[in-house]
């Protein structure tokens, strides 16, 4: 295979640099990681230890010259950026591909990432092959009174549509993950608004660029799944899944796959056929835009079963077990999407076509995280003490916190989200896979306390409690 004479430096912590680590590791491609003072007993050090890796302490994550550098002393070949951090910077990904030393970017192309990266772009992409969208600005607007007039026209066309609370979402057009979205009842607080998300936009996006959409009320969250090789050609869909249940902010915590379930759920539209469409239209933007690498197509969907494509992540997600688990490769399991995103993204072909996918059963991921859900969801900081689980063959639980693996006390960081695990329950129909999932939670042993003595807090009851209403509106 080509991707043996590879090294590949992960350029990320965590849960993801565990998962990237070990399949680089089955491909029989050479790992280096990078890890922070705070992240020094992170699961993800541990692990790059045990499979023979190199190893290097930087600075900081976010620190594109150390990254460099790093690479160069790994002599690494190629880039993994994971999610978050790089992912989605194709500032980065192009340097990484025109440097004097080139390596090879695992994500897309560097053109796709930014083609895709701005909401509004894409927006204007989708609807020039005739993609359903969310009403509203199709390109970036920085003149507040233009947002206003916007704004404005969207508030007036629900009214005309007997929407008794119309509602507009204020977005940062170079976010994402739920990052930089205001919701605005009252037009009157507009503008207050308009600026406060153009400012947060500028500083942590470096683009004050800003999306003026409805606000589509009552919908589901859903994602279509879509991997390509470097040929830009022929893109093939892992399935779509659903990840309506989240926090306050936006933020997923429980996905489903697959999207819907018509099998024991009745709804007000075809599903069956809803899945298919959404499907074939994320397809149709892939096959345009010469896609290349993993992505994701995220959707939102109305009780009434109308689709709005809302963007496109053009990186691996945190989701992205839950699709593989109920994917068949050629009528076998055990499809492992990371894997696949470096094969493609070293250069290898595809080599199956989307007549080679099926799919079996419901997967459910719940992200278990040290946080508050009855304080607006606010981080819990503090000791990890105990944290184990019972092995069951329809579970798999991805950690990087060392006290799963050994049994060690583990101080979550402050510096970072306080993400500890994804677990990922399958079962034969979403029946199953929910009493599998809350039998899982139930069993589930995590304990510990904060410098007060307080227990530790987690989002495992909201988890629980949210399971009976999985695929519903």
């Amino acid at each position: 295979m080509e991707t043996q004479n590879h090294i590949v430096l992960i350029a990320n912590r965590g849960e993801i640099a565990v998962r990237i680590a070990r399949a680089c590791h089955a491909l029989g491609v050479g790992v280096a990681c990078v890890y922070t003072a705070e992240d020094a007993e992170s699961g993800h050090v541990r692990v790059a230890q045990e499979l023979g890796g190199s190893l290097y302490r930087v600075s900081s994550y976010h620190d594109a010259n150390e990254i460099m550098s790093v690479a160069d002393q790994a002599g690494a070949t190629a880039i993994h950026p994971g999610y978050g951090f790089f992912a989605e910077d194709f500032r980065f990904a192009r340097r990484v591909t025109t440097r004097d030393r080139k390596m090879i970017f695992i994500g897309p192309s560097w053109r796709v990432i930014r083609d895709l990266g701005d909401k509004i772009n894409t927006k204007r992409l989708a609807r020039s092959i005739g993609v359903p969208t969310v009403p509203g600005s199709d390109r970036p607007i920085y003149d507040e009174q233009e947002a206003e007039k916007v704004a404005r026209s969207l508030y007036d066309f629900q009214l005309q549509e007997g929407v008794s609370q119309p509602l507009v979402l204020v977005k940062a057009s170079a976010g994402g993950g739920g990052m930089g979205i205001e919701e605005v009842y009252d037009i009157d607080q507009f503008r207050s608004v308009y600026r406060r998300v153009r400012n947060y936009a500028l500083r942590q996006f470096k683009d004050e660029g800003v999306l003026i959409e409805q606000r589509i009320c009552g919908f589901n969250h859903l994602e279509v799944q879509i991997i390509c090789d470097r040929t830009g050609k022929n893109p093939v869909h892992f399935g779509t899944r659903n990840c309506s249940i989240q926090s306050v902010g936006l933020q997923k915590r429980i996905e489903v796959a697959p999207g819907f379930d018509p099998s024991s759920i009745d709804y007000d539209f075809d599903a069956e056929a809803l899945l298919k469409s959404i499907t074939e239209h994320s397809l149709a933007l892939a096959r345009e835009v010469g896609y290349d690498n993993v992505g994701t197509w995220e959707w939102i969907v109305t009780r009434e079963g109308r689709p709005f494509l809302m963007e496109v992540n053009t990186r691996i997600q945190v989701e992205n077990g839950v699709s593989a688990r109920i994917s068949r490769l050629r009528g076998e399991s055990g499809v492992d999407l990371i894997s696949e995103q470096i094969r493609v993204g070293l250069g290898e072909p595809l080599g199956y076509t989307q007549d080679d996918v099926s799919f079996e059963g419901v997967g459910i991921e719940y992200r278990i995280i040290a946080e508050d859900p009855s304080h607006r969801f606010t981080p819990w900081v503090g000791r990890i003490e105990r944290f184990s689980w019972k092995e069951e063959p329809w579970l798999s639980v991805y950690t990087h916190v060392p006290t799963a693996m050994t049994g060690e006390p583990y101080d979550i960081p402050t510096e970072f989200d306080p993400n500890l695990a994804l677990a990922i329950v399958w079962g034969k129909d979403l029946s199953q896979a929910t009493q599998r999932g809350k039998a899982f939670l139930d069993s589930l042993v995590l304990e510990g306390s904060n410098r007060d003595g307080e227990s530790l807090k987690s989002n495992v009851a909201f988890l629980r409690k949210n399971s009976d209403r999985l695929l519903r509106f």
